[in-house]
């Protein structure tokens, strides 16, 4: 580990040193590359230095005990800063296998959230908003702009389909535990007689995937334009700007009518499209996790779920952790990290685990 931490200080100062060149300066792709480069080493590094910083400081310590003769007074204090130095030492090293662990690489892109209502009917369809309203408030609070792509809106304000990107540094890297199926229990506004139901909604995460990233061939798509169009069936305009394009291999079919514009309509479709051909992909590279976008959102049943939102009890809890939090106003108003940070550092936990178990 130690080997490796030296190695990419190493390569950090032999970036620094490149970026002085002015042949560096003078290409702008691989003074891009070279400084984005730089930016990830950044965290290791500078934890990898603060380590050796402590480690230096008990060495310093022992030295000087081993002069300080009878003076025990000194001797305590020094034995003191060692033993400070080198707790400190320890968590700097616990930090550095957390920095090392291996990086997804889609974590500081932009993502593409996918809500559609599962069981419960209406109910259903109105917490798909309720959870397309958090997702974008949460979006906000960070300083990343949602975008909408797509929605199917039922009579009562629901959405029955809703698509949408968050664009942000970072954004899939949150995002990314939110897949799967999340269930309310509340009243609903269409139930007369006040009694509790159970609906679900069915929530998918995709990274952004860049032309880059994923080829496609234009005889490969069949693209349809139609009339954008609202809740009971009300037209937005009266041109037909809205784009369904269907990938003719795979079977896909993407749809945006957000925009006005045709063009802009396609462009985002066509975001979507790779993204979900991305995904494909990698399932196809990834045998063992063939069935992984399945297994993000099941079918919506009730039965399945990764975190319920309880209305009578202002509760919200994720079965993954087994988590529970009483702040469902909160949570339903954007205040997402609390939840997120939780999976976070259990999904970092695990990979310690399995880090440690492989070694």
């Amino acid at each position: 580990m130690i080997t490796k931490l030296e190695a990419l200080e190493a390569r950090y100062e032999e970036i620094a040193a490149l970026l002085c060149l002015p042949e560096t300066a003078a290409d702008v792709e691989t003074c891009t590359r070279l400084m984005k480069e730089q930016k990830q080493l950044s965290p290791v590094v500078t934890k990898f230095r603060e380590y050796k910083a402590h480690l230096a400081a008990v060495q310093d310590a022992r030295d000087l005990t081993a002069d300080a003769g009878g003076d025990a007074e000194l001797k305590a204090m020094l034995a003191e800063e060692a033993e400070a130095a080198k707790a400190a030492a320890d968590e700097d090293l616990q930090a550095l296998k957390i920095l090392l662990l291996p990086r997804d690489e889609n974590d500081d892109k932009n993502v593409i959230v996918e809500l559609r209502a599962g069981a419960g009917g209406e109910e259903s369809a109105l917490f798909a908003g309720d959870l397309f309203r958090m997702y974008s408030m949460y979006a906000e609070a960070r300083g990343w702009k949602p975008e909408l792509l797509y929605a199917n809106e039922t009579g009562l304000g629901g959405f029955k389909e809703i698509s949408f990107m968050i664009n942000g540094d970072g954004a899939f890297s949150r995002f990314k535990f939110e897949s799967g199926v999340h269930r309310v229990q509340r009243i609903p506004v269409t139930e007369s007689n006040g009694k509790i139901q159970t609906s679900t909604v069915t929530v998918a995460v995709l990274p952004e995937a860049e032309e880059v990233d994923i080829k496609i061939n234009p005889a490969d798509l069949q693209i349809d334009t139609f009339r954008s169009s609202g809740a009971g069936g009300q037209h937005i305009n009266k041109t037909e700007s809205a784009i369904r394009i269907t990938h003719l291999p795979t079977g896909l079919v993407v749809e945006c009518q957000d925009e006005r514009s045709q063009y802009k309509n396609k462009d985002k479709a066509m975001k979507v499209l790779r993204s979900r051909l991305k995904q494909m992909e990698t399932q196809r590279q990834q045998a063992s996790l063939s069935d992984q976008r399945k297994a993000q959102v099941g079918t919506g049943d009730r039965s399945e779920k990764i975190r319920t939102y309880n209305f009578p009890q202002s509760r919200v809890t994720d079965h993954r952790i087994g988590l529970t939090l009483y702040k469902l106003d909160s949570i339903l108003n954007g205040a997402l990290d609390e939840l997120i940070d939780a999976l976070i550092t259990h999904d970092t936990a695990e990979k310690l685990k399995n880090l440690s178990e492989s070694q």
